[in-house]
């Protein structure tokens, strides 16, 4: 018997079951449902964090997106679509240690901390590129804002606040500093009487 034949096709069969296997893997993000991007979208009507995994003793969530929570991390979610505007996510620093960061369909694309805190608010606006340039064309001249802008790479999305608790006595706290984190929609300038924006 020719071993030619018979390793070629081995070969060939691995080669393809190898593509196979690749190509599941890759798509398994775009086929699940019960990711985070899917589940995100429950806290799009809401104007504050959905609480993913909290840290005090109340009533424990029906489910958790975290397979192991980390036991001192508060967490919340706002989901947003710009095509209903921009999404401001709003937050007082305070004595817990906040950070907010955004992702996309493929991961995370920003983060930041409450030390990016200017007098005691941090406003993070993300946008598209469209209402970004907007943005920078009704700014006032000379005017500083406290606003840090970012640039989504895709319409849809979610940002992920965590508030961390370093001791037990202060889980409470770092649950209620989540959910007093604001995710509005900011609405175009209304126009005033004289027809200015």
């Amino acid at each position: 018997m020719k071993r030619g034949p018979f390793l070629l096709a081995t070969a060939a069969g691995l080669v393809i079951a190898g593509l196979v296997h690749v190509a599941t893997v890759l798509a398994i993000p775009r086929f699940a449902e019960g990711d985070a991007f899917f589940r995100a979208q429950a806290s799009e009507t809401l104007d504050h964090p959905l609480r993913i995994h909290g840290l005090a003793g109340d009533a424990p969530l029906s489910e958790s997106w975290l397979p192991n929570p980390d036991p001192a991390v508060s967490v919340g979610v706002c989901s947003y679509d710009l095509d209903d505007g921009p999404m401001r996510v709003s937050a007082q620093a305070g004595p817990l240690m906040l950070s907010v960061s955004v992702h996309a369909r493929r991961g995370a694309f920003y983060a930041l901390t409450d030390q990016a805190a200017v007098r005691g608010g941090l406003d993070l606006v993300v946008m598209t590129r469209a209402q970004y340039d907007e943005a920078l064309a009704n700014d006032v001249a000379g005017e500083v804002t406290r606003d840090v802008r970012i640039v989504a790479p895709a319409r849809r999305g979610f940002a992920v606040v965590r508030v961390i608790a370093a001791l037990p006595s202060q889980r409470a706290a770092a649950d209620a500093a989540v959910q007093a984190v604001g995710c509005t929609i900011d609405s175009p300038a209304e126009p005033t009487e004289d027809g200015k924006g």
